[in-house]
């Protein structure tokens, strides 16, 4: 076994690279409309998609976001929001959001789209600032009521211990102060996902935790053959310099 620590920024790229190669993205470049929900960890993935079919030109992590977690007094960059994107048929559809497309979506698209917290179960929840629901709301009605594909790109720093249903009530109890929480009826995909994804080699969480930008980083534990651990090696030299996320 070989350890690696992965700050959350290396993380992201981490998930991202796997993402843009997972066989459901590439298919859905192939015929149907991709859809990356901006956030931050989908500035990343969407990074990363753009750049392996030669649109990345134009596109930009700065701004690519509808809230952010920042440190209390922290002042947030004030950017222009450039829109979700929007891939329909491999090309990339500038200026869109999920609201433009949803209620075109159907069977074989697949949208992707952040969380803030999941649970043991592979629950996924996310956290909700608008009165109207934000963008899962009408993303749900795509998902439930015309079986649209949801992958939730999503780091292991955000893993919570309780069910993620019983979180939700709490937080949405009238009652209760601060933002809500939905869950949402799609595929976890995480550091661990991406390591065997891309080399078909083990990850396991075996610690958390450090200083010095390391706060919310994991170190994960790689078991597999010794060319899936090289192949693990390569990646993270690759991208374990990756800069703190600034958006």
């Amino acid at each position: 076994m070989k350890q690696y620590l992965i700050t959350p920024s290396t993380g992201k790229r981490l998930i991202a690279r796997a993402l843009a190669k997972h066989p459901t993205v590439k298919s859905v470049l192939q015929k149907g409309t991709l859809v990356i929900i901006a956030g931050t960890t989908n500035g990343y993935v969407a990074e990363e998609v753009l750049a392996a079919t030669d649109q990345v030109e134009g596109f930009s992590r700065l701004g690519f976001r509808r809230g952010l977690v920042a440190p209390p007094g922290f002042e947030v960059p004030e950017v222009e929001f450039p829109g979700d994107v929007v891939i329909r048929d491999g090309k990339w559809i500038k200026g869109l959001t999920i609201f433009d497309v949803v209620d075109d979506l159907r069977v074989g698209d697949l949208v992707l789209k952040g969380g803030n917290a999941f649970d043991p179960r592979g629950q996924a929840a996310v956290h909700i600032g608008s009165e109207t629901g934000g963008t899962i709301i009408p993303t749900l009605a795509a998902l439930v009521g015309r079986r649209v594909q949801l992958i939730v790109p999503i780091g292991l720093e955000k893993r919570v211990f309780e069910d993620v249903n019983d979180l939700a009530l709490l937080c949405n109890h009238p009652d209760a102060e601060g933002l809500r929480l939905m869950p949402i009826p799609g595929v976890i995909f995480t550091e661990i996902d991406a390591v065997h994804s891309l080399t078909g080699a083990e990850a396991t969480l075996i610690s958390a935790g450090g200083i010095y930008s390391a706060e919310g980083a994991v170190r994960l534990g790689i078991t597999g053959s010794q060319t899936q651990i090289e192949k693990v090696a390569k990646i993270i030299e690759e991208i374990q310099d990756e800069p703190l996320c600034e958006v």
